[in-house]
């Protein structure tokens, strides 16, 4: 195991650390620990990193809390800053120590993210309202918490099949099934949020369920999250499960970020600032 990888999976035995923040961690690891002597140097040894972290959550024994676009997404968006850096500062010693000081901000600045979101996002939960939230998300218990705080509402916890991470958020108190979630709020007229830091928007416009760069996990089988029992597996049957799935845009009313409020469209054009 590489030490990218090694510092990668250290960095996520901590419960408050989400996926892109330990692979911005593990990218300023191996700035720390180059010897690179020039600026071409140190961009070859990251991209080389940062495939080995795409390539490792790829693999089909890998744990399944991985998220493939999160890891992707975050490589990119350090890249794209090492990339402006080169071009900002002539000095290798500088830039390195300004690579170093960002990626160490970066991880401070994840949590006060979720402290945004959950000022921007509560103000729509209103007394006696009824919520239904699917998967596990660190910023949506986070946004639910704050607005525990002056209101009385009810929370719905789906199971959250394939990785039963509903029963986590249910314990505390967006795997596969977001999409109909969202479908069925559609139909009855209900109003479907997204909460979620900007750190997770990525270069990926998926048109149905099969742009989704994904592979499949195996399934959970029984009648409760933990696998217990409900009788004997259908013979023949092949289970499929992947990790998540594609929700359209057109069945999300607004997303509360970092960022502030937007609409799933303004998500396009705070990538085009980013990676212009």
């Amino acid at each position: 195991m590489t030490p990218v990888i090694t510092d990668f999976l250290h960095f996520l035995e901590d419960p408050d650390v989400a996926v892109a923040v330990a692979v911005i961690k593990a990218l300023t690891n191996v700035i720390l620990h180059s010897e690179a002597s020039t600026m071409m140097q140190m961009e070859g040894e990251l991209q080389e990193a940062a495939q080995q972290l795409r390539t490792f959550q790829a693999a089909d024994d890998a744990p399944r809390f991985h998220n493939s676009i999160a890891t992707t997404a975050s490589c990119q968006l350090f890249l794209r800053y090492v990339t402006r850096c080169f071009l900002e500062f002539d000095d290798f010693d500088h830039c390195r120590s300004q690579l170093i000081d960002r990626g160490k901000l970066f991880a401070k600045t994840s949590l006060s993210s979720r402290q945004r979101i959950s000022d921007v996002g509560h103000n729509f939960i209103r007394d006696g309202m009824k919520v239904l939230t699917h998967g596990k998300s660190r910023v949506v218990i986070a946004l639910l918490r704050e607005a525990a705080k002056t209101k009385n509402f009810s929370v719905f916890v789906t199971e959250g099949r394939s990785t039963a991470s509903g029963v986590d958020t249910a314990e505390e108190l967006a795997q596969i099934g977001t999409y109909s979630t969202a479908v069925i709020a559609k139909a009855l007229n209900k109003q479907f949020y997204v909460a979620a830091e900007s750190y997770k928007f990525a270069r990926l416009y998926p048109l149905t369920q099969r742009g989704i760069p994904q592979k499949h996990m195996t399934a959970i089988t029984g009648d409760t999250a933990g696998g217990g029992s409900a009788g004997e597996t259908m013979s023949g049957v092949a289970f499929m499960s992947p990790f998540f799935d594609y929700t359209p845009p057109g069945y999300i009313a607004l997303m509360f970020t970092d960022l502030g409020v937007l609409t799933p469209s303004a998500v396009s054009d705070e990538l085009i600032k980013l990676y212009q």
